[in-house]
């Protein structure tokens, strides 16, 4: 009998033990039901609210006999589509994203998930559905969209064309609509196809290059669709885009901006030819007196029937034949000098361009006992310009400094009064220098930031147009350059101006 009492005893114990463990087992998952940060339900098979968490609870505020569709959605009826319904129908888990309206009238978003309940027998009794809340995530994914779709309006309105390239094969992944007004192409032609294409063909693979290396392309030509030549600057940036590294590209159309300074650049060339007409008229001259005499004697010594010696003859014919050429280099100079300019950019030598500005003035600066002290360094690297441009620069600094030792000289004591242009060539730090140094009358300081400006100038009516030295600095800077003036009043003025070289030796 005592062995009995004891087995029943140690039974006891280890039913209570095992009633003790499923209680807590039970506590545990009735907390993790209640606690989880998702909302859970058990419905059966008429959709109604068995059990919710506190979570569910808190959101929606169920009634107690609520069916799914009237705490989620406030519907009076089942949902067309219905992820628990189909549970109960094939005993499978099933997925959907849904919406319905919070206690306090707002909108919410939450995806679910399903799950069969069975019992001992394996029959679906219940279904379990939680739902996370994906309300954060779809405010913040329409503020995204709202963005990208202000961004998008933003970009497609810009008034310049914009490009996003492969940053390695420069192909157009994305472009705004405005492409098809500067270019011709529409934008869906464009996409896919290489940004070089709108080079000319034997620049493309020069371009290429330079886009992957520089921000920023000035004055390049680009072809249209109908095969028209635009000139364009160009800004390029790296940037990512649809989680790739891309280039931005964005494009200027500067066509009738560069016609309207070749005409204006060209019209100041006309007012330069006419500050160089006195000095072309006396370059003239000399060729024609020698010729003049040589025909004279001639013509006299064929009136008299007197011969001429084979040896005078040859003498003279040859002076002739060789003033012929020195009219006709003078000739052809003025009117190399008054064509129109090219845009585009070629190597050039500064000595060279210093020596041909000079031709035309040098026996004008003379007569007028100027002397030109030369300094130019040999061996000169190269740089980038129009040869044609850079003498319209260069003549506009002489006459300026032969204006200003000029305008000196009517005040000074001509004994003391030193008349001097010095021009410099230099290079130094990947830079070519050129310097235009005078002893004429210096600048005022208060005037000295107005000289670049179009039409300003200290000259009497008449004597000057105000456009040399404004031109001038917009043709240094087409070719990446600067100017700087550095000036003594009553002693003289010194114009700087530096360009890159061409290319590193």
């Amino acid at each position: 009998m005592g062995q009995f009492v004891l087995v029943i005893s140690q039974m006891s114990k280890e039913i209570f033990e095992n009633q003790e463990e499923l209680n807590k087992q039970r506590e545990e998952y009735q907390n993790l039901f209640e606690l989880v940060p998702c909302y859970i339900t058990v419905q059966d098979r008429d959709l109604k609210l068995i059990k919710y968490n506190q979570e569910f609870a808190k959101q929606f505020d169920p009634k107690p006999g609520d069916y799914c569709y009237q705490a989620y959605k406030g519907r009076s009826e089942r949902c067309e589509v219905c992820p628990v319904s189909r549970t109960f129908e094939d005993g499978k888990s099933h997925y959907s994203e849904e919406e319905g309206i919070n206690k306090d009238g707002t909108k919410s978003y939450w995806m679910v998930r399903t799950a069969p309940i069975r019992d001992a027998q394996g029959n679906i009794t219940t279904a379990m559905e939680m739902c996370l809340d994906l309300t954060q995530m779809k405010f913040l994914e329409g503020e995204a969209r709202k963005s990208e779709e202000k961004y998008r309006v933003i970009f497609n309105t810009i008034p310049n064309p914009v490009f996003v390239l492969d940053k390695k094969s420069l192909v157009i992944v994305d472009c705004n609509d405005n492409v098809t007004a500067v270019y011709g192409f529409s934008k869906d032609s464009m996409l896919g196809t290489p940004f070089t294409d709108l080079f000319e063909k034997d620049k493309r693979e020069l371009y290429a290059t330079e886009m992957r290396g520089a921000s920023v392309l000035n004055q390049v030509r680009q072809i249209r669709k109908d095969g028209d030549t635009i000139y364009v600057d160009i800004r390029i940036s790296s940037t990512e885009y649809l989680g790739k590294e891309v280039r931005l590209v964005t494009t200027s159309d500067v066509t009738e901006r560069l016609k309207a300074e070749r005409q204006l650049i060209h019209a100041g060339k006309m007012a330069t030819l006419g500050a160089m007409a006195t000095g072309v008229a006396h370059e003239l001259n000399q060729p024609l007196s020698v010729i003049k005499t040589a025909s004279s004697f001639i013509t006299k010594k064929l009136t008299k029937k007197e011969p001429i010696k084979d040896d005078i003859l040859k003498t003279m014919t040859g002076e002739i034949d060789s003033q012929v050429d020195r009219a006709a280099k003078i000739i052809t100079h003025m009117r190399e000098f008054g064509r129109k300019s090219d845009v585009g950019k070629k190597e050039v030598q500064i000595n060279d361009v210093v020596i041909c500005s000079l031709e035309i003035f040098i026996q004008q600066l003379e007569l007028r006992e100027i002397e030109v002290v030369k300094d130019l360094q040999k061996d000169l690297p190269t740089i980038m310009a129009d040869f044609n441009r850079l003498e319209q620069v260069f003549i506009n600094l002489i006459i300026n400094a032969r204006d200003a030792i000029e305008e000196k000289w009517k005040d000074s004591d001509r004994k003391v009064a030193v008349k001097k242009i010095f021009l410099r060539t230099r290079t130094r730090d990947s830079k070519v220098f050129f310097e235009v140094e005078d002893t004429g009358t210096g600048i005022p300081k208060p005037i000295l930031d107005k000289i670049f400006e179009p039409f300003f100038t200290t000259k009497k009516v008449g004597m000057g147009t105000g456009l040399g030295l404004s031109i001038s600095y917009g043709i240094i800077q087409d070719y990446d350059g600067s100017i700087r003036v550095e000036t003594k009043e009553n002693e003289g003025t010194t114009f700087i101006i530096q360009f890159p070289i061409s290319h590193e030796d």
